[in-house]
């Protein structure tokens, strides 16, 4: 298992197979090469799909298609079914993040998110996410959860994701259809005629099908994420996983997701201010791999907001030696800059961040 961070997608047919409450048939499986891959000192999120379906039998609809307003009840109450279910599988302790499309276009809710997966990896919890379809309207919700988990491994900064569905990945035809229907066991460049294999689903519990699949692999290869297509029905693939396998289609990525961040930080953000530093903090940024705090700044130019990139000078060259993404707007830098982490809540009546730029957010210049 080539990765270090890894974002596993459940879909609603695993975690509710008859649409009828949560289920354990296949999450026994799952959890298991879950536990697993955490003892080889792999770090996992889970993107699970299913609080509609757990909640279904609950909440009266009368229709095939319930309304927008009663999946939104169903989904208020098999929420709950459905991590308490997960729960049951694991010794340690897991933790639920309801997010919206709009969570991750806003740069500071973007942050806040990366900020609490990153503390609960540290602290070896498990972060289940869901879409938030309590509140989530048709212009919210980001469409599936497919394309979701490609999201959220793009704000861990994961470098594999894992789509376990009912089916066994992507083939050269529709296998309900042509029984000679081949697997295709890795995909190199999704084109047009990788998108026109894709059937639609059977499924009246999933909201996605192989199209949406092939979409949250597009987003995640194009970012150095390599991305697998597996039947999570069948609990072999994990054994074969653990092996160094591929039991279903691979989505071959064409640089590791640490060159791709860095050619993002470096290439495609602009930036919208800068912070000087004393010789200690520039010395620590370029040779120690630390991240930046306010002690070390001490100067701040230009308008930006929290979530933006900003360049960091050395003050005594005046060159700039890198370029992050800051946890801080620049008032609050104006207010916190050559102080301690530890002051930080006197001064501003809280403490987003103990770092200014975190050293993953950061690429030097």
């Amino acid at each position: 298992m080539n990765f270090n961070r890894a974002v596993i997608k459940v879909g609603s047919a695993l975690v509710s197979p008859d649409a009828k409450g949560c289920s354990g048939m296949y999450l026994l499986a799952i959890a298991r090469f879950i536990t697993e891959c955490q003892q080889a000192g792999k770090e996992i999120i889970l993107v699970s799909s299913g609080s509609v379906a757990a909640g279904r039998q609950l909440i009266q609809h009368g229709a095939n298609v319930p309304s927008i307003p009663t999946k939104q009840a169903m989904a208020s109450v098999g929420q709950m079914q459905m991590m308490a279910n997960w729960q049951r599988f694991f010794d340690q302790p897991c933790s639920q993040l309801l997010i919206t499309h709009a969570d991750l276009k806003n740069r500071e809710r973007y942050i806040n998110i990366k900020n609490t997966l990153r503390i609960l990896l540290a602290n070896h919890v498990i972060p289940i996410v869901n879409e938030n379809d309590t509140v989530a309207t048709d212009e919210l919700k980001v469409g599936d959860n497919d394309n979701l988990a490609a999201l959220v491994a793009l704000v861990s900064e994961a470098d594999c994701l894992f789509i376990l569905s009912d089916i066994d990945g992507v083939y050269d035809q529709d296998p309900r259809d042509n029984p000679d229907a081949v697997l295709i066991p890795e995909i190199s460049e999704i084109t047009d005629e990788i998108y026109a294999m894709a059937g639609t689903t059977n499924n009246p519990i999933a909201t996605g099908g192989m199209k949406t699949k092939i979409q949250a692999a597009e987003k995640a290869v194009e970012n150095g994420i390599e991305t697998y297509i597996l039947n999570g029905r069948n609990s072999e693939i994990f054994d074969a996983l653990l092996k160094g396998e591929n039991p279903g289609t691979r989505f071959k990525a064409n640089q590791t997701a640490t060159k791709a961040r860095k050619h993002w930080l470096k290439h495609t953000l602009k930036s919208h201010g800068s912070v000087s530093l004393d010789n200690g903090a520039a010395n620590a940024v370029i040779n120690k791999g630390a991240s930046l705090l306010p002690s070390g700044i001490d100067e701040v130019s230009g308008n930006f907001a929290a979530g933006e990139s900003i360049n960091i000078i050395d003050n005594k060259t005046a060159a700039i030696i890198a370029k992050g993404i800051s946890q801080y707007s620049h008032r609050d830098l104006l207010r916190i800059k050559g102080c301690k982490s530890n002051q930080i809540t006197n001064i501003l009546g809280c403490c987003p961040s103990k770092v200014v730029i975190h050293r993953d957010d950061m690429v030097i210049l």
